[in-house]
């Protein structure tokens, strides 16, 4: 019998604080463990909800190994205090892991196969290699020409991205420098006061003179990645990382991170018998593949499959969370689109926030919703590209 969609609603978002990596206060801090606080405090956000009632926990995990490998999403759960009857998940789609995990989730409520999921991402840039322990392509993976530009580097692809688009240095850097300072705005005016929640990180020291180690609490509560010191005197100083005569730098691309977010993703039915208050609705998702070699591009092409979903036009999206992977192809995409820049990451992106992989669009999920609500918007939009050549878009609507 075919079934009848009904909607899937948010009633809860959460993050962590970002942590840079590979030296910064999330550095000695589990994925898993982190994911675990994480779903604690998206369970915190709706006291009126039986644990028991959910059903799933769906997390991305762009390197689902090591520390965070052994299913991270079931371990989490666990974690978290969930009972045993609730199931764990975990799903890779590289950088846009947590977004797809969302969709999943609403995928699930929308054609009535579960009421309670929750839809989440967690990576360790820190404990894990942003490539993996032991990457591995099979050669024929290579056959085709198209599919070189799997093997470049992420940083390769932007410059390709920047060549073929005339995306200039000078561009690249201004845009870096925006993404700061909208995100030290943002801090300053405590934007994301709604969405994190803080941490009480464990520090030992250990006493030289009477061989004691003294344990304290120390508390993490704020993003640490925009810098106040940033300029574009200091960003034209950088150096190309990725090809000798290049434009993209460590200062104009994304932060390597740790952090974790979180989603309580719910039925109608839901709504009513655990007596929840709706956030956003989830209007639609959208994926498509572009060549490896340019991966950057991918919002492009998933943005107006995504609106196609939703019957919505581009100018009825309030706020776009374009995950800054480069601003080469964050430039890129904005001007092919002809998006709003001032829509586009208000609070700032990647570049100055961090960018944890699997966990960003489940993060930046979190971002959209709450700014929905402050700013009384109706619609926002979160996009990303994905290595291996793909992007990524969802859309939600505020309740």
């Amino acid at each position: 019998m075919p079934r009848t969609l009904q909607d899937a609603y948010i009633v809860a978002a959460v993050r962590s604080p970002i942590g840079r990596a590979p030296r910064g206060a999330l550095r000695h801090v589990r994925p898993d463990d982190l994911l675990g606080m994480t779903l604690r405090a998206l369970m915190a956000r709706a006291p009126n909800l039986d644990p028991a009632a959910v059903e799933d926990v769906i997390a991305g995990c762009a390197m689902p190994e090591g520390s965070q490998g052994l299913n991270v999403a079931r371990i989490g759960a666990l974690l978290a205090g969930l009972p045993v009857t609730t199931g764990g998940v975990t799903v890779n789609r590289f950088c846009a892991s947590g977004l797809t995990a969302v969709a999943m989730a609403a995928d699930r409520i929308r054609v009535g196969e579960a009421d309670v999921l929750i839809a989440a991402g967690t990576e360790s840039m820190s404990q894990n290699p942003p490539m993996g322990a032991n990457p591995s392509f099979s050669p024929d993976i290579f056959a085709r020409d198209e599919n070189l530009g799997i093997a470049f580097g992420m940083g390769l692809t932007a410059e390709k991205v920047a060549q073929q688009w005339k995306v200039s240095r000078e561009d690249q850097d201004a845009f870096a420098l925006a993404s700061h300072q909208r995100a030290l705005a943002a801090q300053a005016a405590g934007e994301f006061d709604d969405e994190i929640f803080p941490l009480a990180l464990t520090r030992r020291q250990p006493d030289a003179v009477t061989g004691e180690v003294h344990v304290r609490q120390e508390p993490f509560k704020a993003d640490e990645g925009p810098r106040a010191d940033t300029s574009l005197e200091a960003l034209a100083k950088l150096r190309p990382v990725f090809a000798a005569r290049g434009s993209v730098t460590a200062g104009n691309s994304s932060q390597t991170s740790d952090g974790a977010g979180a989603l309580l993703v719910v039925s109608e039915r839901a709504l009513k018998t655990h007596k929840l208050t709706p956030l956003a609705r989830f209007v639609s998702f959208a994926v498509r593949g572009v060549p490896p070699a340019i991966m950057g591009i991918g919002p492009k092409e998933a943005i107006p499959l995504a609106l196609k979903h939703a019957g919505l036009g581009l100018d009825k999206m309030g706020w776009i969370e374009l995950n800054e992977a480069f601003a080469a192809q964050s430039l890129a995409v904005i001007r092919d689109l002809g998006l709003d820049p001032a829509v586009v990451n208000p609070l700032g992106g990647a570049i100055a926030l961090g960018h944890p992989l699997g966990a960003t669009g489940a993060m930046r999920s979190a971002t959209a919703i709450h700014a929905l609500h402050r700013r009384k918007l109706d619609y926002a939009m979160v996009t990303m590209c994905v290595g291996t050549g793909m992007g990524a878009a969802g859309i939600f609507q505020r309740v």
